[in-house]
């Protein structure tokens, strides 16, 4: 990305400035704001650099000039740090301290910078010259011995020699990455800025962006530099992206959330009364949901974006169903067999279509016979579930453990389903993964009347962690029986795993703004959130937690998760880890066998295909990412078989999405960072869980 270094203006100047602006430099010490303005200023959606030089404000404050020298600059470090600390308590990107600074001083800002979410930067400045090589790692070792996140080291270039030895600092932080020196090692991960002033150095302040900077800086106009041999932001930006198409779109209006949503259909066909949705919107697995309401026996009825849905006041052994179709749809299959075992006195086969067909049920069987309930499979491997299948119940009340490394969706339809019993039961989940669909399915079932007690178990680790879902071993829930499902009136969420997409392709991509979402959701698919932070994108949120939210591009750095509870996610923060500089890891993988496809296989097979580098080490899914900066200006010059080794822009050309919704919506977003034109075999699968990305995703980049 291109900072753009703002000095010599007031407020009203500044902020007209930040229009031109991706992100931007602002010079404390040379730009006059009062307090109000900074906390105004730096609550900006825009990146910005907090930086006040110390000798500038010995030098040019009015109030400090009659001073002795020693009294002046201690007097000017407190200016400084006054004003970085209160551009960091008002929402500052980075904060720029020098080498140089007292020790306390600095102590206090990168306090002040770690408690507030602001990356600490300690930079190194030479105007006379460049050192040599073994004295430029010895600066950055000592900018990281002082806690620097990112170190910033910039001298001035008198010949070729000079921009070598700098540039060399890029190849050997990664050097010390492979031999395994973690703190050096890790500016390879975009925390290193080197370059060289003067005209000599020119070509310096582009390049290091090929060699993993994360920015580079420029001016206003070549007038405005701050530095000799800056370049002006207008030909930077000619000279980095060329006429690449950002997007920046009006809002975007999200679909409502399935999880939601199947859960909220059934509770209602169950209830007794009507109830009635709002803001539902179609897609192949709600319109199944719909279906299996109907044929379980409930009036449906949809109204634009609301469904009004008459009960069937269900009761223990009270259906007489044979057969049940449940479209493609996992999440409905897996609730509906524990409910079905329970609600029909005599056995129900299961049918299904599509993908759902070859997705093995895995636990099914385990699960259910804990209770005394079976699972028939029909084919004759029966140590293999899959649609179709015969379930016969009912369940037995009463304590079972089971486990819950399978996924929670089996587990969502015994919380359903045990309310009917005539007695009380207790169901422990050991080792339970996606915990926060649990979560939707209890809150769903109060919104219906249906009470359930639930706590989280864990070791000292959980204990310390106030609740950390990826730390929880145990649950336990407790359900009353001889309850009845009651009708309700409620607003469905819109859908997280679908927003994920449109977040990702912003965060990369230029700017992008969604509507629909509740940033108090309990899906786990919310994590999108915290990864795209983590990652370094700029986020934003107006009005509440219901209001629209805001991403748009800033730095990009690589970031581990845990996405075990969000496998949903998996495809389209593949594709953006690799957009972020450095090596990312997704844990998680062993969540990925059993969706629409192989998916940790499909993943792999994409990213190889795009030339990202790409593997799976025990449970982790291992991404070298590159900033979009370096993958376009690579792309420009390649033409040897060594360069071809660079990274660059992603291979466009034909590629499969296994059937897979999830895998189109990444491979979508992946085009718009690709060096051709990517082609996918099966488009319309998204419509299983959202029939309008396309409309929308040509939406937001301008096509309609």
């Amino acid at each position: 990305m291109i900072c753009t270094t703002i000095q010599n203006k007031n407020y009203e100047q500044i902020l007209s400035a930040l229009e031109q602006c991706e992100m931007a430099e602002i010079r404390l010490d040379r730009c006059s704001l009062t307090a109000k303005e900074t906390d105004e200023l730096f609550t900006s959606d825009i990146p910005l650099v907090a930086t006040c030089r110390i000798d500038e404000i010995a030098s040019a404050e009015p109030s400090l000039q009659d001073l002795p020298p020693q009294s002046r600059e201690i007097k000017a470090m407190q200016i400084a740090e006054k004003r970085l600390i209160r551009a960091i308590e008002a929402g500052a990107r980075y904060v720029d301290v020098e080498i140089e600074a007292q020790k306390q001083m600095s102590k206090r800002v990168r306090q002040a910078a770690h408690e507030n979410g602001t990356i600490f930067i300690r930079s190194y400045h030479d105007f006379e010259g460049t050192d040599s090589l073994e004295a430029l790692k010895a600066i950055v070792e000592k900018c990281v011995y002082h806690g620097a996140d990112m170190v910033k080291i910039v001298t001035l270039a008198q010949s070729e020699a000079d921009i070598d030895k700098i540039l060399a600092l890029y190849r050997w932080c990664r050097e010390e990455k492979a031999s395994g020196n973690e703190r050096i090692g890790a500016l390879s991960d975009g925390g290193l800025i080197a370059f060289c002033m003067g005209e000599e150095g020119r070509s310096s302040r582009l390049d290091c962006l090929k060699f993993g900077a994360p920015y580079t800086y420029a001016a206003l106009t070549e007038e405005e530099a701050a530095a000799p041999g800056q370049w002006a932001t207008d030909h930077m930006r000619k000279a980095v992206y060329g006429d690449f198409p950002f997007i920046d779109s009006e809002p975007l209006s999200m679909p409502v959330s399935k999880s939601f949503a199947q859960r909220a259909i059934i509770a209602a066909a169950l209830a007794e009364g009507t109830s009635h949705l709002r803001g539902y919107t179609p897609c192949g697995d709600n319109e199944a949901a719909l279906q299996v309401a109907r044929n379980l026996g409930a009036e449906v009825n949809v109204n634009g974006n609301e469904v009004t849905i008459s009960g069937i006041s269900a009761r223990f052994g009270g259906l007489n169903l044979p057969e049940l179709h449940v479209g493609e749809s996992g999440l409905l299959t897996r609730m509906l067999i524990p409910l079905m075992a329970q609600l029909s006195p005599d056995p129900v086969s299961f049918t299904g279509e599509k993908t759902l067909l070859g997705r093995p049920l895995t636990g099914a069987k385990e699960i259910m016979e804990a209770f005394e309930a079976t699972v028939i499979p029909s084919e004759s491997e029966e140590s293999l579930v899959r649609v179709p299948l015969t379930v016969k119940g009912p369940l037995k009340a009463g304590r079972a453990e089971i486990s819950g490394k399978h996924g929670s969706q089996l587990i969502s339809g015994l919380l359903m389903a045990l309310p009917f019993a005539e007695k009380n039961s207790s169901l422990i989940v050991h080792e339970p993964k996606s915990i926060p669909y649990m979560f939707i399915t209890l809150e769903v079932l109060k919104k219906f009347g249906i009470k359930v007690g639930n706590d989280m178990l864990g070791g000292p680790d959980f204990l310390a962690s106030d609740g950390d879902w990826s730390l929880c071993t145990e649950m336990v829930f407790k359900v009353k029986g001889g309850q009845k499902y009651k009708a309700a009136d409620t607003d469905l969420e819109g859908d997280w795993s679908a927003a994920a997409n449109f977040l990702v392709a912003g965060a990369i991509f230029g700017k992008a703004e969604l509507q629909g979402l509740d940033t108090t959701s309990l899906q786990a698919d919310l994590s999108i959130m915290d990864i795209l932070m983590d990652a370094g994108a700029s986020l934003s949120q107006l009005d509440g937690d219901r209001g629209n939210i805001t991403v748009q591009r800033a730095p990009l750095k690589a970031f581990r998760v845990d996405a075990s509870n969000c496998p949903d996610l998996f495809p389209i923060i593949s594709v953006l880890a690799a957009f972020c500089q450095g090596t990312s890891r997704l844990a998680g993988v062993g969540r990925l066998a059993n969706k629409e496809s192989d998916r940790a296989k499909a993943i792999l097979e994409m990213l190889t295909q795009m030339g990202v580098q790409a593997c799976v080490e025990g449970d982790e899914m291992v991404i070298e990412g590159h900033s979009l900066a370096q993958r376009l200006l690579n792309s420009s010059v390649i033409s040897s078989e060594v360069e071809k080794s660079l990274p660059a822009l992603l291979k466009g050309g034909r590629y499969t999405s296994h059937h897979d919704h999830r895998m189109v919506m990444a491979l979508k977003v992946a085009s718009l960072g690709a060096d051709g034109p990517i082609s996918i075999d099966d488009e319309e699968c998204v419509a299983k869980s959202f029939p309008q990305f396309h409309y929308i995703f040509q939406k937001m980049h301008g096509e309609v």
